[in-house]
């Protein structure tokens, strides 16, 4: 009888009473390591978890999925203490639980990565994994040695060749994210929550990442996994969940569905043309880079980008691509080069040259370097065209609120409203005011740094739609992305960078994943 008890409970949870609610079943499985039940969670002017169930067992990889909005986020800050419900309950081994803060919740063995870093800049790597539980000479006087040294050690597992000594500031995005998954794996947390692990990682970093994720279960260590890289759940993950628009939707062992289905299951649509075709007259050279080269960073640069095309950039972390746009915008200075524009020789020393001569930069860091994290939502947009929004010396907020608010209503941004500190939006949402503002400013040459990093199916496609229309009116357009399908299905030529040099230019007809790779990897 227990046996049948248990299994009609998990059926009923797992899915969703008919595939549309959680029901509120009370599981009699004592194997779950973490349990949530009915869990509601209002904020002002948004519901953003109505009735919402989830459960982890013991050593599994179970992935939450949905779009932007759907809740996932806010899910894991109630289990992470961030936090606090307003309806429902949260068992942790099986005990019932209410987790009041972070630190209770590391005090439980849970540990999260955050998509957006969490990290201390000016602190050294052992500094930033180890802070608030550093080794101690006696009792005033930290341990450096010892932290040094637990702190390789813990990067040695994850294959990281990082100096604990470095600054994180000095780091890459990249190399920033494994620390963060060093952090957690120091802690000797038994659920590991991962929100978007490998946004900013390359395919080489990725699999490392994976390596160290199949270690843990063999440890019994349990993993709730946050991706827009749906395509990774098939790797990595033994069961999905599904939320959207704050409800539960099911939840399905990993193997029994395919992409097509889970993306119904997210967006409650059907998703096709995942890059939407576009027919543009591609015109004249509006950009042109020669030699462009930077002590250790990039060497004799050269490339060019014509009206109305997409450039993409390849190649793996590390390779420069970065460092090269942020050299173009203005935002680090390059040793030697010529930059010109429509043939004319141009001087870029800093982001106001840069804006000056009509060029944008979506940067892969938005919230270090993109967004105002505690201004609205309308200033964050109309702050690159206050000249639209500024009449007789003062800002006209009438004005700015039109303005903002069509920008919302034409990317479908999802907020309670223009005044909502833009730190509150999904990390989706915010992205899509980062590029809001540049749309504003009217940017003749746009460069998108991972422009759909952390950003669901639904949105993503939005996001291609919108360069194909700027194209259309004649922008040229850089991509910078680690995910090949995007470079391969957006671009219409195609660079790739390794050691801070172009070691190949591919047409969209020559271009291939496997060509790409082997330029990626070219010495």
């Amino acid at each position: 009888m227990r046996k049948q008890a248990v299994r009609r409970a998990r059926v009923t949870m797992e899915h969703g009473a008919g595939g549309i609610h959680w029901m509120g079943v009370v599981s009699l499985d004592q194997s779950y390591v973490v349990e949530m039940k009915g869990i509601r969670k209002e904020f002002p002017g948004v519901v953003a978890l109505d009735n919402v169930g989830f459960n982890l067992r013991k050593g599994e990889v179970h992935a939450l999925v949905g779009e932007n909005g759907a809740g996932k986020s806010t899910l894991i800050k109630i289990l992470a203490g961030a936090h606090q419900a307003d309806h429902g309950d949260v068992y942790v081994n099986g005990q019932k639980v209410n987790i009041l803060s972070p630190r209770h919740a590391q005090e439980l063995g849970i540990s999260v990565i955050y998509q957006e870093f969490n990290l201390i800049p000016y602190l050294s790597v052992a500094e930033n994994i180890f802070l608030g539980r550093e080794s101690m000479s006696g009792r005033y006087f930290i341990n450096n040695r010892d932290n040094r040294a637990r702190a390789r050690e813990v990067l040695d597992r994850l294959e990281l060749d990082v100096d604990v000594d470095e600054t994180v500031a000095e780091l890459g995005v990249a190399q920033r994210q494994m620390v963060e998954v060093a952090k957690a794996l120091s802690m000797q947390a038994n659920i590991i929550v991962m929100d978007e692990p490998t946004s900013a990682l390359g395919n080489r970093e990725i699999e490392q990442l994976f390596k160290t994720i199949e270690k843990m279960k063999a440890q019994g260590i349990s993993v709730i996994y946050i991706s827009h890289r749906l395509e990774e759940l098939w790797q990595i993950a033994d069961r999905v969940t599904v939320l959207r628009d704050g409800q539960y939707i099911a939840t399905t062992d990993i193997d029994k569905l395919d992409k097509e289905q889970l993306i119904k299951q997210m967006v409650g649509r059907d998703l096709t043309e995942q890059f939407p075709e576009r027919n543009v007259r591609i015109g004249e050279e509006m950009l042109r880079v020669e030699n462009l080269s930077k002590a250790g960073v990039l060497k004799d640069v050269s490339f060019r980008v014509r009206r109305g095309e997409v450039v993409g950039f390849a190649g793996l972390v590390g390779s420069g691509r970065t460092e090269l746009m942020r050299c173009l915008f203005g935002a680090d200075r390059f040793d030697t080069g010529k930059i010109y524009l429509n043939n004319q020789e141009v001087q870029i020393k800093s982001p106001r040259d840069a804006i000056g001569h009509g060029i944008g930069f979506i940067t892969e860091d938005r919230q270090g370097q993109g967004l105002m994290l505690v201004r609205p939502v309308k200033e964050n947009i109309t702050i690159t065209a206050l000249d639209q929004v500024i009449k007789k010396l003062f800002i006209d907020y009438e004005e700015e609120t039109n303005v903002a608010g069509d920008m919302v209503e034409r990317l479908r941004i999802r907020t309670p409203g223009l005044e909502q500190e833009v730190r509150y939006l999904s990390g989706g949402n915010q992205q899509k005011v980062v590029i809001a503002k540049w749309l504003l400013e009217k940017a003749r040459i746009l460069i998108f740094d991972e422009p759909t990093r952390g950003i669901d199916v639904g949105a993503k496609k939005e996001v291609y739609s919108l360069i194909n229309e700027l194209v259309g009116q004649g922008v040229g357009v850089i991509m910078v992305s680690s995910e090949l399908p995007e470079v391969l299905g957006m671009s219409d030529r195609i660079y790739v960078m390794s050691a801070g040099r172009i070691t190949g230019e591919l047409s969209a007809q020559e271009a291939t994943q496997e060509r790409i790779l082997e330029y990626a990897t070219k010495e």
